[in-house]
C-alpha cells in the first residue's frame, strides 16, 4: 500500500459533494483490496463502504467512522496537489480522516483483535447529511457495534495534541431557508406593491431578538442569516427575497424554541406585509454528546501514551451528524490537533500532515486495548 501521505494526497485532489463521492469511493475501495482480505468483510452502501475485521474470538464490535466528502468550496492553497474538481476543496479535514482510517484499516487487517471492528466511511456529513440513513440502514443493523469513535481535526491545536471532554461536544444544528412572496411593480409606485426586500429587512431584526430576548441567557444558541437575495433591478420593487442561515443550540429543547419563535415571527411578517412565506430547515444535526465513561477512559489512556497531550476542552457550536451514531451508540469523538492559521470550511485550509501518524498510533494503541480478552 501506499505511505499515508500519499495517499492523502492523493484523495485532497477529488473532493465530491454529499451522496456524489463517486471517486472517493472508488479510490478506497481499490486501496481496502490491496489488504490482506482473510479477515475482512467489504460492504458499499450509497457513496460510503462498511468494513468489517472479523476478531479472533469476539464478544464485541467496536466502530470507527471517518466522513468522505468535501465542500463547495473553491481552493486557495498552494498545495501540488490541489483539487482537481473545479469549485471543490476538502476543506474541513476528511482527507486527513479518511487516511487516519485507513491507517488503521491496513493494521488490523494484517492484525486483528480479539473483537470485532467496524470501519464506517461515511457520505454526506457536510449534507444533506449521511449519518443518520446509514445508521438506519440494513447493513448497519446486521453489524450493531458496541461503542463507536471517531475524531476531527482541529486547526488551532499543535500537532500531538487532542481535545476532548464527557458529555456535549458539538451543537445541535438545523439550516434555515425562507423565502417570502409578495407582490412586485414600479418603484414609483410602491404603494401598489408588497415590498419583500423591505419585509426580509424586517425579518432579519426581528430574527436577532431570539437569542437575546426569548432564550434563558444562560442557555446558548446562535441564529445567524449569512446569505439574502432578492429582487432584480434597482427600480422594480421585488416581489421575492430569500432568506438562507443556520441555528445552532446546546440543547434540543432550545431548537425547538427557537424553530418555534421562527414561525411565530414569520406568522407577524406575513400578517404585516401581506406576503406568504416559506419555511425549509434543510439538514438538522443532533448534538454530539460524549459518553461520560467511555470518555473519561479514553482521555486516562491518552494521557499515558507517548508524544500525546490530552486537553479537556469546551463544547463548540459546530455541528456534525456524527451525532446520530451516538443517539443509538455509546461512544465518543475528539478533536485532533493539525497546527493550522486557517480554519475549518477556509480555502487556504493546510492541516499539518504529521498528525496523520499521531492519530493513527494512537488510535492502534487504544482499539487493540479495547478489544482485547481478559485486559
Amino acid at each position: 500500500m501506499k505511505p499515508l501521505i500519499e495517499i492523502r494526497k492523493d484523495l485532497h485532489r477529488i473532493p465530491e459533494l454529499g451522496f456524489q463521492e463517486f471517486k472517493t469511493q472508488s479510490y478506497l475501495l481499490n486501496l481496502i483490496s490491496t489488504l490482506p482480505q482473510d479477515h475482512l468483510e467489504v460492504h458499499p452502501w450509497e457513496t460510503g463502504i462498511f468494513v468489517k475485521v472479523k476478531g479472533k474470538r469476539p464478544a464485541k464490535t467496536i466502530a470507527y467512522r471517518t466522513d468522505i466528502d468535501g465542500l463547495p468550496i473553491i481552493e486557495e492553497t498552494d498545495y501540488e496537489f490541489s483539487s482537481v474538481h473545479e469549485g471543490m476543496m476538502h476543506a474541513c479535514g476528511h482527507d486527513i480522516h479518511m487516511t487516519i482510517a485507513i491507517g488503521l484499516l491496513s493494521h488490523f487487517a494484517a492484525d486483528p483483535i480479539d473483537d470485532n471492528l467496524l470501519f464506517i466511511f461515511q457520505p454526506a456529513e457536510e449534507g444533506p447529511g449521511g449519518a443518520l440513513p446509514m445508521r438506519e440502514s440494513e447493513l448497519f443493523q446486521q453489524f450493531k457495534p458496541d461503542l463507536i469513535t471517531a475524531l476531527h481535526i482541529a486547526p488551532e491545536y499543535p500537532v500531538g495534541t487532542i481535545g476532548v471532554k464527557e458529555g456535549l461536544l458539538f451543537a445541535n444544528t438545523s439550516e434555515l431557508f425562507i423565502d417570502l412572496i409578495g407582490k412586485g411593480g414600479h418603484a414609483a409606485y410602491p404603494h401598489h406593491s408588497n415590498d419583500m426586500v423591505v419585509a426580509a429587512s424586517h425579518l432579519v431584526t426581528q430574527l436577532q431578538t431570539i437569542v437575546a430576548r426569548n432564550l434563558d441567557p444562560l442557555d446558548s444558541a446562535v441564529v445567524t442569516i449569512g446569505k439574502i437575495t432578492g429582487g432584480t433591478k434597482q427600480n422594480i420593487i421585488a416581489e421575492r427575497a430569500r432568506l438562507e442561515g443556520t441555528i445552532r443550540t446546546l440543547s434540543p429543547e432550545a431548537m425547538l424554541k427557537v424553530k418555534n419563535r421562527i414561525e411565530a415571527l414569520i406568522q407577524g411578517i406575513k400578517s404585516g406585509f401581506e406576503c406568504e412565506a416559506v419555511i425549509d430547515y434543510g439538514s438538522n444535526y443532533r448534538q454530539v454528546d460524549n459518553e461520560p465513561a467511555l470518555t473519561r477512559e479514553f482521555m486516562e489512556f491518552a494521557e499515558k501514551s507517548n508524544g500525546v497531550e490530552v486537553i479537556e476542552c469546551k463544547e463548540a457550536m459546530t455541528g456534525e451528524d456524527y451525532g446520530y451514531f451516538l443517539e443509538k451508540i455509546p461512544g465518543f469523538m475528539f478533536w485532533l490537533g493539525v497546527d493550522t492559521p486557517y480554519g475549518l470550511h477556509h480555502s487556504k485550509l493546510k492541516p499539518q500532515e504529521e498528525a496523520i501518524q499521531h492519530a493513527v498510533d494512537l488510535l492502534i494503541q487504544y482499539l487493540t486495548y479495547k478489544g482485547k480478552r481478559n485486559k
